[in-house]
């Protein structure tokens, strides 16, 4: 099974986390589900510095502070492993582009179990939830 490494982060501006909603994919258990923005981890990055990178590529956003490691995720999807490092972000705006996704939502940790979120991701939603 292909293994497939990656880094999410977890945008928060105030009291609200930025949430984005995949396009459609040919693989229906991640098509238009919502997730946390990020992506693979390429040869020689650190954690961090692929964050920022795909940061950039995806939303044209630069974080003002990353914080330490918040928890990984190791799940097995149909035809891939996803191993998923995911950060707590800070953002001093709420004007973020969409690159790559088909909407965005600012929500509260509240209300952020609402959404139909890539199943790689639901741990990383309740972990927030618990810690709130």
């Amino acid at each position: 099974m292909k293994k497939i490494e990656v880094v999410a982060a977890i945008i928060y501006f105030e009291n609200e986390i930025f949430c984005v909603q995949r396009p459609v994919n040919k693989l229906s258990y991640i098509s238009e589900k919502f997730e946390f923005p990020g992506g693979k981890i390429e040869k020689g990055e650190s954690k961090e510095e692929a964050l920022k990178r795909e940061l950039i590529e995806e939303l044209d956003f630069t974080p003002t502070k990353i914080e330490s490691l918040f928890l990984t995720v190791v799940h097995k999807y149909p035809d891939f492993e996803l191993t998923m490092h995911s950060f707590k972000c800070h953002s001093e705006t709420k004007n973020i582009q969409l690159n790559e996704h088909i909407y965005s939502q600012w929500l509260t940790i509240k209300d952020i179990d609402k959404l139909d979120w890539a199943e790689a991701d639901i741990p990383i939603v309740n972990r927030l939830i618990e810690n709130e």
